[in-house]
C-alpha cells in the first residue's frame, strides 16, 4: 500500500516527536503492509515554517536511519499545505513541494471555518495544472453545510483524501459519518492515515480499507491505496487514474438507514 499523507518527520511539526517515534511508526506502517509513504509535514505561515529544501533534507536523513535498522519503508516528499494566499506562487517557486514532485499537492483547508473563496482558490490551482487532494474533508466543522460544495469540486478536477482513522470512527460520529458517507457516495480518491505518532494516531490503513471494502468492494478500496496513489507516484494525469465509481447521490436520512444495514 501506498500512504500519501503523513507526519513521519520528527521534530519538524506536530506529528512524531523524535527519531525513535519515527522508527517505531515506520515499524507500525510496514506490518500493516504500507511499503511507501509520503512525508507531508505541514506548511502553515506563522506555525509550521517548512519549506522544500527542509522537507527533501528530513526526509534523506530518515530514510537513511530506515535504512540502517533494515525497516523497508520508502519515503518520498510532500507538504500537508494549508490553503493561504501565496500557495500557487511557492509551488511555481518549488518552496512548496507536490506529492513525490508531481502535479498532485496535499491542499488542507481551515478545520473549523470555511476558508473564503475556498472553491475559487482550488479551481485556480486546477487550472494552473495541479490536481489539490483536499485532505480529511470529513474532519472539517464546517462540512455539514459544504458537503454539496466538495463533491462539486472533485467534478472540477480536485481529488479527496479520506483519513483512514475517520472511517473506524477515530474522530468521533460525526467525522465518521461524512467519511462513509464521502466513500460511499464516489466521491473519496485516496485513503490516507495523517499518522501522526506511533501511540494514537499511527499510520495504519488496513481498518479503514475494510470499511471502504465493505462500502464498495475490494477493487475500489485497491484503488485508494494502491492504483490512484500510484498514479500520483507516476504524475499520471487525472484521466488516466482510475475513475470515480458511479454511485447515486441520496438523502442524508437515506444515507443512514442504508448504513444502518451493513453495520
Amino acid at each position: 500500500m501506498i500512504d500519501l499523507h503523513s507526519h513521519i518527520l520528527p521534530c519538524i511539526d506536530d506529528g512524531s516527536s523524535s527519531l525513535e517515534m519515527s522508527l517505531e511508526m515506520a515499524r507500525i506502517a510496514v506490518k500493516d503492509g504500507i511499503r511507501i509513504m509520503a512525508c507531508t509535514p505541514h506548511i502553515y505561515p506563522g506555525v509550521y515554517h517548512n519549506h522544500k529544501a527542509g522537507i527533501v533534507a528530513a526526509r534523506d536523513a530518515l530514510q537513511a536511519a530506515l535504512d540502517q535498522d533494515g525497516i523497508p519503508l520508502q519515503l518520498t516528499i510532500g507538504a500537508d499545505v494549508h490553503l493561504v494566499p501565496g500557495v500557487l506562487e511557492g509551488l511555481r517557486a518549488g518552496a512548496i513541494p507536490s506529492l513525490h514532485n508531481s502535479r498532485y499537492v496535499l491542499l488542507e483547508p481551515s478545520h473549523h471555518v470555511a476558508p473564503p473563496r475556498f472553491a475559487q482558490s482550488v479551481f485556480q490551482l486546477v487550472t494552473s495544472g495541479y490536481v489539490p487532494v483536499i485532505t480529511h474533508p470529513e474532519r472539517l466543522t464546517w462540512i455539514k453545510d459544504h458537503f454539496k460544495m466538495m463533491t462539486q469540486l472533485t467534478r472540477q478536477g480536485a481529488w479527496l483524501q479520506i483519513t483512514a482513522g475517520a472511517l473506524t470512527g477515530m474522530f468521533g460520529p460525526a467525522p465518521k459519518y461524512w467519511a462513509e458517507r464521502f466513500v460511499g457516495e464516489g466521491f473519496a480518491h485516496v485513503l490516507a492515515t495523517d499518522a501522526h505518532s506511533s501511540t494514537r494516531r499511527v499510520p495504519v490503513l488496513s481498518e479503514g480499507l475494510a470499511v471502504v471494502e465493505k462500502l464498495l468492494g475490494r477493487e475500489e478500496a485497491q484503488q485508494m491505496v494502491q492504483g490512484r496513489p500510484a498514479a500520483v507516484m507516476s504524475n499520471a494525469s487525472s484521466s488516466q487514474a482510475a475513475p470515480l465509481p458511479v454511485r447515486a447521490a441520496v438523502s442524508g436520512r437515506r444515507w443512514r438507514a442504508w448504513l444502518e444495514r451493513w453495520r
